[in-house]
């Protein structure tokens, strides 16, 4: 039987909101592997690098050019017949590498029920029936938006942001803060509920302002911006300085003149991740990645709600029907890697302060493992799993073995391993970065404790 290791080639999506030219690590990464369709254009943004069976852009196998979806269908032993049955002969993950300029649009995912609701009504904009709860890791320095704040910011920004207010109404801020009031930090179950609906009905009165009054409210909110520096916004609140606020409003509006998203950034947490730092999002909750590069994991679908930051279709009323509205600090969203249990690393890469840390999400889908060699000759030895793994090498150079092949690796090299092999690292150079997602449906990866 033929060794379960294959080189991949990867696509590249170019959208407007990617880094451009060889500023993309998307676009670097691609160009690592040849291709007669890519080369990296000076002028052209490249945002997205995708790795997986997804039909709008299936990776393909370097040596045969046949796609990785067609090589899974054929032989279901690459990915595990539980696995292979469980998810329609497609690999559960798609796996990205997304380098960012600007914003990305307002979004949330849909849960499965409301994919398929959505995908059989409107296949146009929702082209699968699938759900797609993601994982961020930063490679650089990420910022972006996620989840909504805790309710007492909320009310903070509502009483100190007068552009904010004039736009949701004074009944409808007045509602929202009565009705919070005393309960912002309450765990019973029945506080929790009414919270969520006041959260609702405020946000909703917000995404659905006129197009005038988001436009009258963006001139006088960007002018407080400029003008009041560390004051802006009440000082800015627990999470954030007011500079930073200021800041962020000035930049966002660069990007996209008078849009409602400078409003929505009130309610949701702004969050900063520093290389290897992560957080989860789950489906239906709402994000927008603002900067940065990151490594992205998430169950193997296309479909986005969006709602503003965006000349794209806009869906504001399914957005703002399908959020959870849970509310917390970005802190609850971050996750905490541990060491990945079923890993050998060699003396060499002991000695070295070698690493291997296992980011582990609350969902079956994947897993992300991150593999740091800093030594050369440093080897790292992963055991079998009964699933099937990609591997991207972000920084340096080495060898990835199986079985009797090996394969030299460079940065921006992806290979595919199979289910049932183990698969040997080894480092070539001071510095050998990997990333592994991977799916393995036996709950062997949870017993590193990864779980949020």
């Amino acid at each position: 039987m033929q060794v379960p290791l294959m080189r991949l080639q990867c696509g590249v999506n170019s959208y407007e909101w990617g880094k451009v030219g060889k500023e993309s690590a998307a676009a670097k990464f691609a160009s690592a592997t040849p291709s007669k369709e890519f080369s990296i254009q000076d002028e052209k943004p490249y945002a997205e690098l995708w790795m997986g069976t997804h039909p709008s852009l299936p990776s393909k196998d370097l040596e045969t050019q046949r796609t990785l979806l067609d090589l899974v269908q054929d032989n279901q032993a690459l990915m595990s017949p539980d696995i292979s049955k469980r998810y329609g002969k497609k690999l559960p993950f798609l796996f990205k590498v997304l380098s960012i300029r600007k914003a990305l649009s307002i979004q949330a995912h849909p849960n499965k029920k409301l994919a398929e609701k959505l995908h059989e009504k409107d296949p146009e904009n929702y082209p699968d029936d699938n759900h797609k709860p993601e994982m961020t890791i930063a490679i650089t320095p990420f910022d972006g938006l996620c989840g909504f704040r805790p309710l007492a910011e909320i009310s903070h920004f509502l009483n100190n942001v007068p552009a904010l207010r004039k736009l949701i109404g004074e009944s409808a801020s007045k509602e929202f803060e009565s009705s919070v009031k005393s309960r912002e930090m309450s765990d019973k179950a029945d506080d929790m509920e009414k919270n969520k609906k006041a959260l609702q009905t405020a946000f909703a009165a917000l995404m659905n302002a006129s197009q005038d009054s988001i436009g009258a409210a963006a001139k006088e909110l960007v002018a407080s911006a400029e003008k009041d520096g560390k004051d802006f916004a009440g000082e800015g609140g627990p999470s954030n300085g007011g500079k930073e606020l200021a800041d962020l409003v000035v930049r966002l509006n660069g990007q996209f003149e008078g849009d409602i998203g400078l409003f929505v950034l009130f309610f949701l947490n702004y969050v900063k991740l520093q290389v290897g730092e992560a957080m989860f999002l789950k489906a239906d909750d709402i994000h927008a990645y603002l900067s940065g590069d990151i490594m992205e994991c998430m169950a193997s679908s296309d479909n986005v709600v969006r709602a503003g930051f965006t000349p794209k279709f806009k869906d504001v009323s399914t957005l703002t029907s399908m959020l959870t509205y849970s509310y917390a600090p970005i802190s609850e969203q971050k996750m905490h890697p541990v060491d990945y249990p079923y890993v050998t690393l060699s003396s060499a890469a002991y000695s070295s302060n070698s690493s291997a840390v296992l980011y582990d999400p609350p969902i079956e889908e994947f897993s992300v493992v991150k593999t740091d060699l800093k030594k050369q000759g440093a080897k790292a030895t992963f055991e079998a799993i009964a699933g099937p793994s990609i591997f991207i090498c972000t920084a340096g150079a080495g060898k990835i073995s199986v079985g009797p092949k090996t394969e030299e690796v460079k940065t921006g090299y992806v290979f595919f391993v199979g289910a049932t092999a183990e698969c040997v690292l080894e480092s070539s150079e001071e510095e050998f970065t990997t990333f592994k997602a991977f799916c393995d449906l036996t709950g062997k990866e949870d017993a590193g404790n990864g779980k949020l």
